[in-house]
């Protein structure tokens, strides 16, 4: 089998690094030659235009460059070939450090410090130990399994719950609608790493975080979510910030990104914002991998970490 042609396809950021590296063992185009072009046999994405990949006749897999596949499933113009997600060694160790910097933070009392500093008050609060602390992480993937891991090793008593039964030494698992509110209830501050799909969208609207643990060692409940935007209700996050449901929140991902200068999260005192930045693809480490999976796949090998079409993650 010939080496393929690459479709690079981007309309979030500049694709140069990408196309640089790509280009360096095969043919790569930002554009194909028509909507029918035959040449294209693999397409690298993130955030297509829709349609794009409808009528490309030769098409065999599609590439998302980030770890999210939402993007490629909102396209009506899906075409049924097989998707390949990003899993990679440093893209789960940005994601661990980010989770467990922020748990961190609630824990040892970053706000309070802070203010405290700016006030220049000398006041040594007392501190818990991690133990009595519970981190409940919604989605128990590579990235989720990977922050329980680190997370145990510090002592913090750990709760995951997925869509299905996902066990873990040393975690309290739970799956299923059934286990959700069980789940949220033992939770102290919640970790979300799901996919996003149909079934997700919104899931973290203020129902869901009236039932998380406020009488806990934090003196109250803590959400940080570095899934998709879309998995929340941003107004439901200040309604519970407001009312106390919340004590305090970190968001990497919001329902419009970039996040308008108009919206009310920007300056609220109890919300910690990021700019989708907590595990940033990295086309050095990750461009070699999808090069070897084309490689390997027209030498007849499986793919790996491939998407369940039905599932949409």
């Amino acid at each position: 089998m010939e080496k393929g042609r690459i479709l690079l396809a981007t309309t979030s950021f500049q694709p140069q690094r990408w196309r640089e590296l790509l280009s360096a063992e095969r043919e790569v185009v930002l554009e194909p030659d028509g909507a029918s072009d035959p040449s294209i046999t693999y397409a690298v994405v993130w955030k297509q235009r829709p349609n794009l990949l409808a009528s490309l006749p030769n098409l065999r897999v599609i590439f998302s460059i980030g770890a999210g596949v939402d993007h490629i499933f909102a396209d009506p113009g899906r075409p049924d070939v097989p998707v390949v997600k990003v899993v990679a060694d440093n893209l789960t160790q940005y994601m661990t450090e980010y989770v467990v910097w922020r748990v961190l933070d609630y824990h040892r009392q970053g706000v309070l410090f802070r203010a405290q500093q700016q006030k220049k008050a000398w006041r040594d609060p007392p501190q818990r130990p991690a133990s009595d602390i519970s981190v409940g992480i919604m989605g128990l993937g590579t990235l989720g399994r990977a922050a329980a891991k680190v997370l145990l090793s510090l002592g913090f008593a750990i709760n995951g719950w997925s869509r299905t039964e996902r066990p873990m030494p040393g975690v309290s698992t739970y799956a299923g609608d059934a286990g959700l509110i069980p789940f949220l209830n033992a939770t102290d501050i919640l970790v979300v790493l799901l996919p996003l799909t149909p079934r997700t969208q919104g899931i973290v609207n203020y129902s869901l975080l009236k039932e998380l643990r406020r009488r806990n060692g934090l003196g109250g409940a803590v959400l940080i979510n570095a899934g998709r935007g879309r998995l929340q209700k941003d107004a439901d996050i200040l309604r519970a910030l407001e009312d106390g449901t919340l004590k305090e929140a970190s968001l990497d991902v919001f329902e419009v990104e970039p996040l308008p200068k108009t919206s009310r999260l920007w300056g609220h005192p109890k919300i910690f914002i990021t700019p989708h930045s907590a595990a940033t693809s990295d086309p050095a480490h990750l461009a070699p991998i999808m090069l070897r999976q084309m490689d390997a796949y027209e030498r007849g090998e499986a793919l790996e970490n491939l998407v369940d079409l039905k599932a949409g993650y």
